[in-house]
């Protein structure tokens, strides 16, 4: 059974809609999952944004969620923990380092084209090579930063906006991002059950 963990900032919003979501539609398709959700700045015990609420509801989700704050105890019991932005990756990677591995975004975890995959290897590289000399106090190679630059540069985007404050439309646009990125999801975690 998968330990899945969604991480957006305050745990109102995305990440709650993630963790309804994945919990429906995995049942739908019969893959054992078991789904949690957090947040990076978040305040334990916080309701649902009520967009958030309404649109779960309106897909016959009745989950009651309520914010957690990511913890070290969470990120053990996750051996997937994919966030809402690459921002989100960068902070739970900084404050847990030990969680490197097991640390994507949804879009990026869902991805399927081999060159993108190929391109955030080595994104990743260089970002780990990058942090590793500046907390050693050595000089960046200006290749590297450059090379960073290209990459970003042609890189698709993998956060899903944050509705926060928006309209309800802006909830809908969101929950059907996070949708989209859960199929694919789903059809990578499917394609790897045993059978």
């Amino acid at each position: 059974m998968h330990h899945i963990l969604f991480v957006c900032t305050g745990n109102t919003c995305r990440s709650p809609m993630a963790e309804g979501f994945m919990r429906k539609l995995a049942k739908e398709r019969g893959i054992p999952v078991e789904v949690r959700s957090a947040g990076v700045a978040a305040m334990d015990g916080m309701s649902m944004s009520r967009h958030a609420e309404a649109v779960l509801r309106d897909h016959q989700i009745q989950d009651h969620i309520t914010s957690s704050s990511l913890s070290a105890d969470v990120l053990e019991w996750a051996d997937l923990v994919l966030t809402l932005t690459g921002s989100h990756k960068q902070n739970v990677l900084a404050r847990f380092p030990s969680a490197a591995g097991k640390v994507y975004t949804l879009k990026e975890y869902a991805e399927t084209d081999e060159h993108i995959l190929s391109d955030l290897e080595e994104l990743d590289r260089l970002y780990a090579s990058i942090e590793i000399r500046r907390s050693l106090g050595e000089s960046i190679d200006s290749n590297d930063y450059e090379r960073l630059i290209e990459m970003q540069q042609r890189m698709p985007s993998f956060d899903i906006v944050d509705p926060f404050g928006g309209t309800r439309d802006d909830y809908e646009i969101a929950a059907a991002d996070i949708r989209s990125a859960l199929e694919k999801l789903l059809d990578k975690l499917e394609a790897y059950r045993p059978r």
